[in-house]
């Protein structure tokens, strides 16, 4: 029973590691569309940012 709870505990810990990373990402990008200097850098952290939050549902 102790090997199960381990691997329910390691594999929640993964995925919090993982949806962690990915809000930083995702603020990170934001910040910078926001206020890089250039124009050319906002509208390469604008892409970043919409492959980072792009809609998943199928059509």
């Amino acid at each position: 029973m102790s090997t199960v709870l381990n691997v329910i505990h390691d594999g929640t810990l993964a995925v919090g590691v993982g949806t962690a990373l990915y809000a930083v990402s995702v603020t990170a990008a934001a910040v910078t569309a926001l206020t890089a200097p250039s124009r050319e850098r906002r509208r390469d952290a604008r892409a970043v940012l919409a492959l980072l939050v792009r809609n998943r549902r199928s059509s």
